[in-house]
C-alpha cells in the first residue's frame, strides 16, 4: 500500500528547506579570517614582544601596541616594519584582546595568528592609545 503525502507535508518541508538554506546562506556571509598579531610600536616596527606583557614582567609601557590583519604572516623579524593595512590597539587593552580571542592579559608572541575570527578583521584604522 503506497502512501501519498499530503500537500500539507510537502508545503511544510519546502519551507523547512528553504529556511535551511537561508541559515546556512547568513552564515557564510559571516567573513571568517586568519588574524597575525604582532608587538609594534606607532609606526608598525616589529618589536621585542616581551614590550607588550601586561602581567608585569617586562610591559613597555606606552608606546607599545598589538598589531594584527589578515595579511599578516608568522615569521616577521623584529626590527622590521609590518606590511600595510593592519590594525592596532593597546598592548593592555583587555577588551580588545578579549575580541580577538587572546588572553587578556599576558605576552602574545609575535606572529601568532587566530583562525576563524568572525568579522572583526579591518584594515587602516586603530583603536586605543
Amino acid at each position: 500500500m503506497n502512501r501519498r503525502m499530503s500537500s500539507r507535508t510537502v508545503s511544510l518541508t519546502s519551507t523547512f528547506l528553504l529556511l535551511a538554506a537561508g541559515g546556512l546562506a547568513a552564515c557564510d556571509s559571516d567573513e571568517y579570517v586568519d588574524e597575525g598579531f604582532y608587538c609594534a610600536d606607532a609606526d608598525g616596527t616589529i618589536v621585542d614582544e616581551d614590550l607588550c606583557d601586561d602581567d608585569g614582567g617586562g610591559g613597555g609601557g606606552g608606546g607599545f601596541f598589538i598589531w594584527h590583519s589578515s595579511g599578516y604572516r608568522s615569521g616577521y623579524p623584529v626590527g622590521s616594519k609590518l606590511p600595510a593595512g593592519g590594525t592596532k590597539f593597546a598592548y593592555n587593552d583587555a577588551a580588545s584582546r578579549s575580541k580577538f580571542g587572546l588572553p587578556s592579559s599576558g605576552k602574545i608572541s609575535n606572529g601568532t595568528v587566530k583562525t576563524s575570527v568572525v568579522g572583526k578583521g579591518g584594515s587602516g584604522s586603530s583603536s586605543g592609545g
